[in-house]
């Protein structure tokens, strides 16, 4: 069984006792978190929702949150003298798939 949710202007295809890392949201440490964004879910048949599927639900587990690795932006223009250099690292909250309900 898996499920395709949509968080943060991104979609994920997620399976039961999945790890996946989201984009940064206030949450404590252990603590459960529902979303009923959810886009399509296949159990034995697959059910795709216009836009969400009705009833359905995923339950995510906070396990811990963090900072992901630095992305560099770099901008050069040829012959012109001309660059800029800028970063930044990407918060997120890691959390586990408990269960997914159809």
């Amino acid at each position: 069984m898996y499920a395709i949710f949509k968080h943060g202007g991104k979609q994920y295809k997620v399976s039961q006792g999945d790890y996946l890392n989201l984009d940064h949201f206030s949450s404590e440490k252990g603590a459960s978190v529902e979303l009923s964004e959810v886009l399509a879910v296949c159990d034995k048949e697959l059910k795709v929702g216009t836009p969400f599927v009705s009833g359905a639900k995923i339950t995510l587990k906070v396990i811990a949150e963090g900072k992901d690795r630095k992305v560099v932006i770099f901008k050069k223009r040829r012959r012109k003298d001309s660059k800029r250099k800028r970063g930044f690292r990407r918060e997120y909250t890691r959390v586990k798939v408990e269960s997914i309900q159809a």
